[in-house]
């Protein structure tokens, strides 16, 4: 493989419209590498029952390329993988991607001006800039609980599904409440003998209006301008949720009402109710959209277990009141690691800086993209930049054009590297911060997978979208150092 001008890594939603610009952009001497056998992110890895998006299609889509041949509302895992297949190959990116390439180490040569890419095949590729795009829903988080080991049945991540085990007549439990858990339980519950669900917090609740397009309005879809109607409606519906994140968190309330009457409405029983309803302000976790997991609850052959978990047996589950749950099967729907995804990489940048020394006080990017001492790498997808009320893609998409333009500033400049200057990387985290501290994440001192180990949200966009797509409308040149 010749050395390439660029390198991309990871080949879902952000890997490919990466490439997708890069090429439209005239930037055709680039590589995407992928570690697994075909495209598709998250949306290739996370095969488990039930499996959708749980954002409206019509946004989860790149704006340059709108799919009126959605089957619903919320497309599901299937469809969504088709969709990026599709798009790489339209677009001539699956000829510059190289599967079965794991990325293990990225190291800057100060001399070279350039950076060292190695693969766990003992490869190594030099390229003049780098793009992770491995985004954050990618490695599994199990919970440290004792005996974990020691059980004798089939377990694993929902992210991870065993296909192979049967769970037809079998006790299954469920450790984790969050998105995929809600997808997962309802399909499961009718075929196992018993599902027991264990919930360490409540998560919220809205109802899920996934409907189902039927030809006629798929034909309707594509006429012209419909669909991109459809999204600009979905877009400018959804931004309005970000009202609560990103102005005052007593907006939330009305979506808080509406999530306390769709539990009012499904689950009839006072006791479960209670057991239900969260203790913390709506948003501050991730909201979940179902209309099916309440009433999957409501079953005589499933039962919800608040009380956490002591400790995991060969064949059963003791919870922290020490009453023991008969298992068969363990599914973990307990997440990722987000925060931390990038805590074992080697990554090394100028002067043989380790990633994990320039983040020792909490991981930082400037507009989530660049971090100072790391030349030419960018990141999609990176610190603060993640979304609790629209489409990430939408956030890909400007963080896309601003990685282009970064590549036409050092074109212009003939420079060979631009490194974020630290000072403008900590005015706009001290921006963040400030605006981040009063808002919902931080209220009422609830925790969640959005913060890091000192309780700071590096994960979520504390603002709208559209505000985001202008503030990276244009690269400052004034915000890095050119190296020549």
């Amino acid at each position: 493989m010749a050395d390439p001008g660029v390198v991309i890594v990871g080949s879902g939603f952000a890997g490919i419209c990466m490439a997708i610009k890069l090429k439209e952009a005239g930037y055709h001497d680039f590589v995407v590498l992928e570690k697994a056998a075909e495209p598709g992110g998250t949306w290739r890895d996370n095969t488990y029952p039930g499996c959708a998006c749980d954002v409206p299609s019509p946004m989860y889509s790149y704006s340059f390329e709108l799919n009126p041949g959605w089957s619903r509302m919320f497309a599901p895992q299937q469809e969504i993988q088709d969709y990026l297949r599709f798009c790489a190959a339209k677009y001539g990116v699956t000829p510059h991607i190289r599967y079965g390439k794991n990325v293990t180490a990225l190291e800057y040569d100060d001399e070279r001006r350039a950076w060292s890419v190695t693969t766990d095949d003992g490869q190594t590729l030099r390229a003049n800039a780098v793009v992770s795009a491995t985004g954050a829903l990618h490695i599994p988080k199990f919970p440290e609980i004792p005996g974990r080991e020691s059980f004798a049945g089939p377990a694993f991540h929902s992210a991870e599904w065993d296909h192979s085990a049967d769970l037809t007549g079998k006790r299954v439990a469920v450790i984790g409440t969050g998105a995929s858990a809600a997808q997962f339980v309802p399909q499961i519950a009718p075929a196992a003998a018993h599902v027991t669900v264990f919930q360490r917090t409540a998560p919220w609740l809205l109802p899920k209006p996934d409907l189902a397009f039927p030809p006629r309005a798929r034909r309707l879809l594509r006429l012209p301008g419909v669909a991109r109607a459809l999204r600009y409606a979905v877009y400018w519906a959804l931004e309005t949720r970000a009202l609560g994140f990103a102005v005052h968190p007593s907006l939330m309330k009305p979506h808080e009402r509406l999530a306390l009457r769709h539990l009012e409405a499904q689950v009839p029983d006072p006791g479960l109710r209670r057991a239900l309803t969260p203790g913390y302000l709506i948003g501050c976790k991730r909201v979940i959209v179902s209309s099916d997991y309440y009433p999957t609850l409501t079953r005589d052959d499933v039962s919800l277990v608040t009380d956490g978990i002591a400790e995991i047996r060969e064949r059963s589950i003791v919870d922290a009141a020490g009453a023991e749950h008969p298992a068969d099967v363990i599914v973990y729907g307990t997440g990722f690691k987000v925060v931390d995804a990038l805590a074992g990489r080697r990554i090394l940048g100028r002067g043989g800086l380790k990633i994990q020394d320039a983040w020792q006080d909490g991981v930082e990017a400037y507009h989530g993209i660049t971090t100072s001492g790391f030349p030419n790498l960018f990141f999609l997808l990176g610190p603060n930049t993640g979304l609790g009320h629209n489409s990430v893609v939408f956030m890909i998409e400007s963080q896309v054009r601003y990685v282009v333009e970064c590549l036409r500033l050092l074109s212009r400049t003939r420079a060979r590297a631009l490194d974020v200057r630290p000072e403008a990387q900590r005015a706009f985290n001290r921006r963040l911060r400030a605006r981040l501290d009063p808002l919902v994440w931080n209220a009422g001192g609830c925790r969640s997978w959005y913060l890091d180990e000192h309780g700071v949200n590096r994960t979520i966009w504390p603002g709208f979208t559209f505000e985001y797509w202008a503030r990276t409308r244009r690269v400052n040149p004034r915000a890095y150092e050119l190296i020549h």
